[in-house]
């Protein structure tokens, strides 16, 4: 009896010394960590909340809205969640399967009698569950590079999804693909009468009071209090436009604060009640998590990991032995982070308003370990190391791109032989002029980009685009009897990897 006793009494010491180390780190350490991370990461503003137990334990705004000016972040502060967004959509129409309008099993040209794909046979036989899982066969963000910030409409989206030919077999690998989640969006309609933002508004936004919440870039302009989009480049960091994301919607155009967030989460971990009545379908919350696509192996330096999944617009793995439900999402200027863990009623939202960091990720992994009263990591310190080498290795490269284009390196045909129009098979037109200070490259359907080349050697050129969320890449003609006959451009992997070739017209 009295060893009983003892080892009680020890359980309950030590219990009672994590959560005071909870406590102490939320209460005492917290808002050094994260001033330090963002005035070391150049991150001008962080929101972050913490659901526990159906209850708010943690929300707050940190830094500006805007670099160089004094308006404070604060709980209300409207972020850009980019691919959070997907589980909005995932949810709806989990919703409507629920309220028996429709069935996630049901073929898409169900209810979109117009859906092409590549293959007929996949498009024939391709279900809702599909598109929400990432299992068609495309590699991850393909077509993004035409789709994503341009001026397409939804129809020329959808139009040349079709034309993209999947370098994997129907649901044989995951690759990540939002043109899917634009097309599941648009099932919405079909069944409901309502557009896709408009249903989001009467089934989640309005019901979970998130007054702050828009559905698409468009509504921008009408937002008081919300947050600018910034990028760092080669260790500075500056303002940059919103992205135009209305063609991609229910792939990530959402607008979110820290404040409506919890109510969502709230939502989520309490299957779908919110203030005493169900707002959401419990089954619907759970046919999200459902897990349907595998990942592979994933990477976390203290994680003991058994799986690493994808249900529908959610990411599902395990950490110490807890299901993770969560996501991430990326737009022009901002990357945000949700992460739910069921099993201990535990949700964490973390926002930020530039594109160039992983403290959202870092944040995140350290509240996790906080609640479940784990030792404190310190992810930020290694992230910022690591951040650190990278830069200085970019601006080695940079510096060796300079040297080689202030040698004047000899090209295989006169600069002005690369002049004229070109032309993609899916994406459409693009024009290579010659300007003041050299060529510049201009697209039919991105009116904002523009691509300055510079000589590197012969056929090949460095392309410095004017909006840094697509980099410094090499570009290569090929020539042949001194006529330039096509040019291979790539963008930064953050839009898309693969290469697109453009065939010369004239």
């Amino acid at each position: 009896m009295k060893q009983l006793l003892s080892l009680v009494l020890a359980l309950t010491f030590l219990q009672a010394n994590a959560q005071q180390r909870t406590r102490t780190f939320l209460a005492d350490s917290l808002d050094n960590y994260i001033i330090k991370a963002m005035d070391e990461g150049q991150i001008p503003g962080v929101a972050v909340a913490i659901v526990k137990d159906g209850k708010v334990v943690l929300m707050k705004g940190y830094g500006v809205k805007e670099v160089g000016k004094t308006d404070k972040v604060d709980s209300n502060t409207v972020f850009m969640i980019g691919s959070n967004t997907k589980a909005f959509t995932a949810t709806a129409l989990a919703q409507l399967q629920a309220e028996g309008k429709l069935q996630l099993n049901d073929p898409v040209r169900k209810h979109l009698p117009d859906f092409r794909l590549h293959d007929p046979w996949v498009s024939e036989h391709a279900i809702i569950r599909d598109l929400l899982s990432h299992r068609l066969g495309f590699y991850t963000f393909q077509g993004d590079f035409m789709f994503f910030d341009s001026d397409l409409t939804v129809a020329q989206v959808r139009e040349r999804l079709a034309k993209l030919e999947p370098p994997f077999g129907f649901r044989t690998t995951w690759g990540y693909c939002n043109a899917a989640f634009l097309t599941a969006g648009e099932i919405i309609p079909k069944v409901t009468g309502k557009t896709w933002a408009q249903f989001l508004k009467e089934k989640f936004f309005e019901p979970l009071g998130m007054r702050n919440t828009i559905a698409t870039s468009a509504e921008i302009p009408t937002v008081k209090n919300i947050a600018a989009a910034h990028s760092v480049f080669l260790g500075e960091l500056k303002k940059v436009p919103y992205g135009n994301l209305d063609n991609l919607a229910p792939a990530g155009s959402i607008g979110s604060s820290v404040a409506d967030m919890s109510h969502w989460v709230k939502a989520l971990l309490a299957g779908g009640r919110y203030e005493g009545r169900e707002v959401i379908s419990g089954d619907a919350i759970m046919e999200t998590r459902l897990l349907h696509s595998s990942l592979g192996e994933g990477g976390h330096a203290f994680n003991r990991k058994q799986f690493n999944l994808y249900g529908l617009g959610w990411f599902t793995n395990s950490y110490e032995g807890r299901l993770i439900v969560e996501h991430t999402g990326g737009v022009n200027g901002f990357v945000t982070a949700v992460r739910l863990l069921p099993e201990e009623n535990l949700g964490i939202v973390v926002l930020t308003n530039t594109e160039s960091n992983n403290f959202y990720n870092d944040l995140t992994d350290e509240l996790t370990d906080a609640m479940l009263d784990l030792p404190f990591r310190n992810y930020a310190r290694k992230s910022l190391d690591e951040q650190r080498e990278e830069l200085a290795e970019v601006k080695k490269t940079l510096q060796q791109i300079r040297e080689e284009i202030a040698a004047k390196p000899k090209l295989s045909v006169p600069l002005t032989a690369f002049v004229g129009n070109y032309e993609h098979p899916v994406y459409g037109k693009m024009n290579i002029r010659m300007e003041k200070d050299g060529l510049a490259m201009r697209f039919e359907h991105h009116p904002n980009l523009v691509g300055k080349l510079y000589p590197k050697k012969e056929d090949e050129f460095w392309c410095f685009y004017n909006l840094t969320m697509y980099g410094i890449k090499e570009t290569h003609f090929t020539v042949e009897a001194d006529k330039v006959k096509t040019v291979t451009i790539r963008v930064s992997g953050f839009v898309e990897s693969a290469p697109y070739e453009f065939r010369k017209l004239d």
